[in-house]
Parts: structure tokens; sequence; C-alpha cells
């Protein structure tokens, strides 16, 4: 009986895991438009990929932004 109790909680506690693990992408954008702000790019024009890179090596939250945008933009099929 304590080994279908353990499972049970562990079975409970991957599902939660699973749950938080697939919403990081909407925890990790806080400011939407704010990269784009940076940049000098309007909102709804892409962002060059040169400029994308050369922000990406920038130190800071710029960087981290860059960083983050070139990452989804590898996922995105």
């Amino acid at each position: 009986m304590a080994a279908m109790k353990k499972a049970a909680a562990h079975h409970e506690r991957a599902a939660h895991h699973h749950e938080e693990a697939h919403k990081w992408i909407q925890s990790a954008i806080r400011h939407p438009g704010a990269l784009h702000k940076e940049l000098g790019v309007p909102e709804g024009k892409k962002i060059p990929a040169k400029k994308l890179a050369a922000a990406a090596k920038k130190p800071g939250t710029e960087g981290k932004r860059a960083r983050l945008a070139e990452t989804l933009k590898g996922l995105k099929k």
C-alpha cells in the first residue's frame, strides 16, 4: 500500500513539473516589445538577423532578450 501512495505522489509531482516546464516561454517574456524598442525596430516589423546577432553579444538585459529571441526563432518551424 505504501508503494502505491509513493508512486501516486511521484506521478502528481511529475505532472506538475511537466506543466511548469511546458509554459517556460510565457514566464520568460516579461516585457513584450522591449527588444524592438531597444533596437529601434518598429513593432510589427521583423528584427534583422544581423541586428539581432549583434544585440545577442551585448551584456545585460538587452543581450538576454536578444539571446532569448534567437532561441525562440530556432524553435519556430
